[in-house]
């Protein structure tokens, strides 16, 4: 890595959670909506909002984005949806928490998993750019994918995989590195310092949105 990669990537740390608090919190983000993710672009790490669910170059339409907002750690380098973005798109997906249902029977209960200090988990993930064939007129959409792999000890309690959250030393590989790299950056990753509590059951409905929703419930 060149020397401003290496500074890129240590003046990252320093700006994302401002640049991310900027934003508007997104409270319930569902498939197709917009979320920010950090990529490389054709100078510069830059953050933009990308919609959630991954659409491949050779993809007819969006009806199968919903299927693809996560990509397996094990298979991710092998299937076709995912084969491209990984070599030439990784990005990074922040976020504060993320949720997960547990239960043998719907409606399943869901919680809220995050850091026990509050800060961002950083997951590793893939981004594309997409055009409708139909629609010549069409403007190219930027998506992403979210990689999961096995969830962790805490995590685990709820849930039979997690994002791939990575550390700081590993951005760099991730983002800037090559292939082999990258692949080596999401294997074998510390498991962060997690905890989770209940949240009430409006989370399944997509068109709740607020600070309501991320607030312990007693079951």
């Amino acid at each position: 890595m060149s020397r401003n990669d290496k500074a890129a990537i240590q003046q990252l740390g320093l700006d994302l959670e401002s640049a991310v608090n900027q934003r508007e919190p997104i409270y319930n983000l569902c498939p197709m909506m917009r979320a920010p993710v950090v990529f490389q672009g054709e100078r510069d790490l830059e953050i933009h909002a990308f919609k959630w669910g991954l659409m491949p170059s050779w993809a007819k339409d969006t009806k199968d984005a919903s299927k693809r907002i996560n990509a397996k750690v094990e298979t991710v380098t092998k299937l076709p949806s995912y084969r491209v973005a990984f070599k030439k798109r990784r990005c990074l997906v922040p976020m504060s928490a993320y949720y997960e249902w547990k239960g043998d029977k719907p409606p399943k209960q869901p919680y809220l998993i995050h850091k026990t200090d509050n800060t961002l988990l950083m997951a590793a993930g893939l981004w594309e750019v997409w055009k409708d064939p139909k629609d010549p007129g069409a403007e190219w959409l930027r998506t992403f994918t979210v990689i999961t792999g096995e969830p962790g000890k805490v995590s685990g309690d709820i849930h039979d995989r997690q994002p791939v959250f990575l550390p700081s030393d590993r951005w760099e590989h991730w983002l800037l590195g090559t292939p082999e790299e990258a692949e080596q950056a999401i294997r074998d990753v510390p498991e962060p310092d997690l905890t989770y509590f209940p949240i009430s059951k409006a989370i399944n409905n997509p068109r709740n949105q607020g600070p309501e929703l991320i607030q312990e419930v007693t079951l």
